[in-house]
């Protein structure tokens, strides 16, 4: 079952669909792990839709590795899991520098200020889209208004 996860991009949040995706599982296996595993919290907004964050993802690749690759069952993998964050307590607490269960991989300042540049655009493109519906929209109430006021 060994099989390379692609990388995660940076942004701030990302939907189930995209960490099912990123983690090469299905998003009613991410939705039973919540349940599963109490560490396991992203957020809920409008509908019960939920958003994970970096940390979130790379917890439910440490699971997926724990059930998957290294043949832990659920109630295994929790136990493990519970050790693996007391041992990073620990070490925060030792001073240490957390890793969250992963190499350290040096990103070059330019990189990620391109990649930062990039979701800023991309945030803008959205801006501007979310802007130009609604001016669209109180134009066709307008028409709405006119046209009913002709009868």
């Amino acid at each position: 079952m060994e099989k390379t996860l692609p990388p995660i991009p940076v942004k701030r949040y990302f939907t189930i669909g995209e960490v099912g995706e990123l983690c090469g599982v299905k998003p009613h296996v991410l939705r039973y792990w919540e349940q599963e595993f109490t560490q396991l919290r992203p957020m809920k907004r409008r509908g019960n839709r939920r958003y994970y964050q970096h940390h979130e993802v790379l917890m439910i690749r440490r699971i997926r590795e724990l059930l998957y690759d290294q043949g832990f069952t659920i109630s295994g993998a929790r136990n493990k899991l519970q050790e693996l964050v007391a041992a990073e307590r620990e070490r925060r607490r030792s001073g240490e520098v957390p890793l969250d269960g992963v190499e350290a991989v040096e990103i070059e300042p330019e990189e990620f200020e391109a990649a930062q540049h990039e979701q800023n655009e991309r945030d803008a493109a959205q801006s501007a889209e979310i802007s130009q519906l609604a001016q669209l929209r109180r134009e066709l109430f307008e028409i709405r208004d006119l046209l009913g006021s002709v009868h």
